[in-house]
């Protein structure tokens, strides 16, 4: 069976949390749970450094406007990941070439990743604290459970990921004009300010 489908679904979950699905495949791996993880996913040094990176990005991703920091950080590492992944999983399996498969990893994490980013921006745009949380709960439950489902039934999972990047894609089409005003506004506010503050009172003497 082609590896193609994991490889899929593991590259549109690393748009999203890269370090939790690298820590899921190790322990599936590891647990020997599946035959389809590389041995370098395997390795304690690898699993302790995702999981400690997890922890990070899980702190992180619930912060206002952190989060976006963080994403921004992100924008190479997430594609980089989901292309190494989606080629270590092909070499694995032998099914589909590395190159192929990383081009597929890669180009979906990306995909994902934009997603992911325009919607915390839009999110960011709100008052309250609290959807970033839930969102942030959401998207590292989703990668959980979709990352896990796949390992067992791929094809099926690689419809959800597809499914849901297609949504998300039109979602934020759909938010990009929200942001491109809440952007212009906020530059308004500051040109605004700017101005107050070079015409307003000067301090010192009047003049005779």
């Amino acid at each position: 069976m082609s590896v193609l489908p994991l490889v899929f679904t593991s590259g549109w979950a690393s748009g999203i949390n890269a370090y939790a699905v690298i820590l899921l495949l190790g322990v599936f791996g590891a647990t020997g749970l599946s035959d389809e993880v590389p041995e370098s996913l395997q390795s304690p040094g690898v699993l302790i450094a995702a999981g400690v990176l997890f922890a990070c990005e899980a702190v992180a991703d619930k912060i206002p406007y952190v989060d976006s920091v963080w994403d921004a950080v992100h924008t190479v590492i997430r594609p980089v990941s989901g292309a190494v992944v989606g080629a270590l999983l092909a070499g694995q399996s032998g099914s589909l070439s590395d190159v192929a498969a990383g081009a597929v990893g890669g180009s979906t994490a990306l995909a994902s990743h934009a997603v992911k980013a325009g919607t915390r921006m839009a999110v960011n745009t709100s008052p309250e604290p609290f959807s970033n949380l839930v969102l942030s709960t959401a998207e590292d439950l989703g990668v959980g459970g979709i990352v896990s489902f796949a390992m067992f039934n791929p094809e099926a999972a690689a419809i959800i990921a597809a499914v849901l990047l297609v949504g998300g894609l039109v979602l934020l089409l759909f938010l990009a004009h929200r942001i491109r005003r809440f952007l212009r506004r906020r530059a308004q506010r500051r040109e605004e300010r700017r101005l107050a503050a070079a015409t307003g009172p000067r301090s010192g003497r009047p003049p005779d």
